[in-house]
């Protein structure tokens, strides 16, 4: 950890192995994955069950509703894919920027981002990440700025103390 003084305080900058998040974040990926793909097992398995079982229009309605259902699945599914091609991409780049954008760990004197795709809340240990896309709000705000840019968000003002 390194120390920063910053106002009347001195707060720790957390130097934190970038590769760690990106890997955490693989993992909670995957973990959506797998979930999904269970969920599309279960529904062709109904679908399957219900073809052997059902006639008339509750059986059309009942059919209609689980290939509803798979097409949200396939659907989250092609998102999950993506993200892991995003993780990839920046996994690879390696490139250290004075600016903040894709692939960046931000810390804040309040908060740690990374800058990629929106996981949400990744825990490493007892530190907390909070894995954003470019596109959020947030996202959008963090593009751009430089070690000791300050931004407001949600009426609180936060400080860049260190990016990586």
């Amino acid at each position: 950890m390194k120390r920063l003084f910053c106002g009347r305080r001195f707060i720790y900058l957390c130097v934190m192995n970038k590769d760690q998040v990106i890997d955490a974040c693989y993992t909670i990926i995957n973990q959506k994955i797998e979930q999904v793909n269970l969920a599309i097992a279960d529904a062709n398995q109904s679908l399957h069950d219900d073809t052997k079982s059902s006639a008339g229009d509750k059986y059309e309605t009942s059919r209609e509703m689980i290939q509803q259902d798979l097409n949200r699945y396939e659907q989250q599914l092609k998102v999950l894919h993506a993200d892991m091609e995003l993780l990839r991409r920046i996994q690879t780049q390696k490139t250290e920027s004075s600016k903040a954008g894709l692939g960046s760990l931000i810390q804040t004197n309040n908060a740690l981002y990374f800058l990629a795709t929106s996981i949400g809340l990744v825990s490493l240990g007892d530190k907390k990440v909070f894995s954003i896309s470019t596109a959020s709000p947030i996202g959008k705000l963090l593009l751009g700025l430089s070690v000791g840019d300050t931004f407001t968000f949600n009426c609180a003002s936060q400080t860049i103390i260190g990016l990586y």
